[in-house]
């Protein structure tokens, strides 16, 4: 028991019994006071007065931990909500945000209002625990309510007593439906989606009360999960919209009755499944079985996604060039032997590319109508998919960041290790770490592939400054940063630089593995291999040591310039002869036989090398720099795709 015998004052031990045994601040208070009662010393007091503090302060933080825990396990399974009411209209997923912002705060109403324009009046769309009718349709017009200064200011605004608060620009239009209401604690934070600010997402309860910190940043984070969401839903609700004019589409592509009932009715079909959130093969298959061939449907990156029926064994290289084809001409377009690669796209950017060969040959130059059908399907599956990413996107970056900064994060590494295993982040399983940089372009449609290539690799992603970062279950980082180079860059139309380091296992690995990657990208980036993919295995220590080299080129000429000047204007193969001398120890018999050449040979370069480099090139400090500047200038230029250039003649 925490109590103390009625023989004995209470005492420190009973102060720490009461801790062990999750007792409350309340009863730490018991022992206080039947300390007073039972006439302890001033001494005595005092002393049991730190310990009750120091313990209720330990209480305190074990509350705000539990607290910080529910309220991020709640955001995930608000993000999952969120997902699924995407699928059914944008009302529900409006519905669904409010009942999941009332949920997160334990608070008595929520509500959004949405607007227009920047500057056009705030709409209350959805409400939930209102007691009465005046909630919904409510137009705010001026700059009053906490919702018109959060977005305009773009920030969380909150009070204690809104109608006491003389801080806030009243209106009797607001206040009457407050009373109403019987609200009396608001908060409202920015609801910020893609495009920026669009409107205000409110909490209020009906008692007076502070909101905390915490509580703020996670109705926030809701927001900006539901406003991402929703513009995904109202992109699908228009998609959906036009159902009238894709089964027309239907109609014209099969002329005779029969054919055009069953491809309505496969259409219909294919409509029904995406919405139900079927997987892709399951749209695949009956795709197929609708335009009688066989069909696959490949990513940016040239992977498989999904495939039903026999399709020839086509070669990588004949696929890429031909889906780059139509992606370009947004267009099917058609490969000898009668099949076609139709490109797949949606909210304007390009998804992934179809090929279908037909079990009868088509003979029109822009590919089967049908096919364009089953494409616009399976380009919203691909869409649910990504917004999916994008609605759990969030969570999974916000991991990430306390992955590469541990030290900052207000959570506990046994939290993080939890919520990475929630996340499908196992410790056990090796992963490696991507960084890739693109030379221009648009950061922003990098960072939403990022999120939907994550998304499917089951990793993570983070975007700092110019730079995405990649966390990826795999054993080989220069394989996974190949496959990402692979897609991305054409998808950007711009080179993209990339460093990968590992694998590893282990999560308080990944802020080293993060800065490994970073300094292939340096490195790289100093040996002007713009658009090339590096690890270190394949620097060895040029990427430690270019990461504080200024310039590689720079360098290398200033060392080597008039060698290399002359075995390109000559070509001689000075720059190979000192590489082979120094390798045998500066001896030229021993460099004359790696050469197949004669001695004399191998002297007769030296001293023409003696003229170029000045009569000290041989010293320790000037053969350091020389031997430098040889492997830099080779790695460079293996980097750079060049191979050495075949020697016209052999010069002395």
């Amino acid at each position: 028991m925490s109590q103390a015998s009625p023989q004995r004052l209470p005492t420190v031990l009973d102060v720490l019994t009461t801790l062990a045994e999750q007792g409350t601040a309340h009863r730490l208070d018991g022992l206080l006071t039947d300390a007073r009662e039972r006439g302890a010393s001033p001494r005595q007091l005092h002393e049991l007065e730190q310990a009750t503090a120091l313990a209720a302060a330990l209480i305190d933080r074990g509350t705000e931990s539990q607290d910080r825990e529910a309220t991020l396990v709640s955001l995930v399974d608000a993000s999952r909500d969120l997902a699924e009411a995407m699928a059914d209209s944008v009302q529900g997923t409006l519905r669904t945000a409010t009942q999941r912002a009332r949920r997160l705060l334990r608070a008595d109403l929520a509500y959004l209002a949405l607007h227009e324009a920047v500057e056009g009046p705030l709409t209350v769309v959805a409400s939930e625990g209102d007691a009465t009718a005046l909630n919904i349709g409510l137009r705010i017009t001026s700059s009053s309510g906490l919702g018109r200064a959060a977005l305009d200011k773009g920030a969380p605004f909150s009070t204690s007593d809104y109608l006491a608060d003389r801080s806030i620009e009243h209106t009797d239009e607001i206040d009457q439906v407050v009373r109403a209401e019987g609200i009396r604690a608001v908060v409202a934070v920015p609801f910020r989606g893609p495009g920026g600010v669009s409107g205000a997402l409110y909490g209020a309860h009906r008692q007076v009360r502070r909101f905390t910190p915490l509580e703020i940043d996670s109705l926030s984070t809701l927001a900006s999960l539901a406003a991402a969401t929703i513009g995904t839903a109202r992109r699908v609700e228009s998609l959906g919209a036009r159902r009238d004019e894709l089964e027309r589409d239907c109609a014209q592509a099969w002329g005779i009755v029969g054919t055009h009932r069953r491809m309505e009715a496969a259409y219909d079909h294919l409509l029904t499944l995406v919405h139900d959130g079927s997987p892709l093969d399951a749209i695949v298959e009956v795709a197929a079985t609708a335009l009688e061939g066989a069909l696959a449907v490949r990513d940016l990156g040239g992977e498989q996604l999904a495939a039903h029926g026999e399709l020839p064994p086509y070669t990588e290289e004949t696929l890429t060039q031909r889906g780059f084809d139509a992606l370009a001409a947004g267009e099917p377009v058609p490969l000898d032997d009668g099949a076609w690669i139709a490109p797949v796209t949606g909210g304007g950017d390009p998804l992934g590319t179809v090929l279908f060969l037909p079990d009868t040959p088509h003979t029109g130059q822009r590919g089967p109508r049908p096919l364009r059908v089953a494409v616009r399907a399976i380009a919203l599956s691909l869409l649910r998919e990504r917004s999916t990413a994008l609605a759990e996107g969030r969570t999974r970056d916000d991991l990430f960041e306390a992955l590469l900064a541990p030290e900052s994060s207000a959570l506990p590494w046994w939290q993080l290790e939890e919520q990475a295993t929630r996340l499908g982040i196992t410790p056990e399983t090796p992963y490696v770490v991507v960084i890739a940089r693109p030379e221009g372009g648009s950061l922003q449609r990098a960072a939403v592939w990022a999120t939907s290539y994550a998304h499917r690799k089951r990793g993570l992603k983070s975007v700092r400054e110019k730079s995405l970062a990649l966390l990826l279950p795999g054993d080989d980082a220069a394989a996974a940063a190949r496959a990402a180079h692979k897609e991305l860059s054409p998808l950007l139309g711009v080179p993209v630089t990339l460093g990968a380091a590992g694998p590893q296992t282990g999560l308080p690995d990944v802020a080293r593995l993060f800065a490994d990657a970073q300094r292939c990208l340096t490195a790289l980036t100093e040996l002007g291999g713009v658009g090339s993919v590096a690890t270190p295995q394949e620097l060895g220590f040029l990427g430690v040591l270019l990461a504080d080299v200024l310039s590689v080129p720079s360098y290398v000429e200033g060392i080597l310039g008039p060698v290399l000047a002359h075995d390109e204007q000559r070509f001689t193969e000075f720059a190979r002869t000192l590489e082979v001398y120094f390798a045998s120890g500066s001896s030229p018999r021993r460099a004359a036989r790696v050469l197949h050449i004669h001695p004399n040979t191998v002297a007769r370069r030296l001293d023409r090398i003696t003229e170029l480099l000045g009569d000290g090139w041989q010293s320790p400090e000037r053969t350091l720099e020389i031997q430098l500047a040889l492997r830099l200038h080779r790695t460079r230029g293996t980097l750079l795709g060049r191979a050495s250039r075949p020697s016209g003649r052999q010069g002395l």
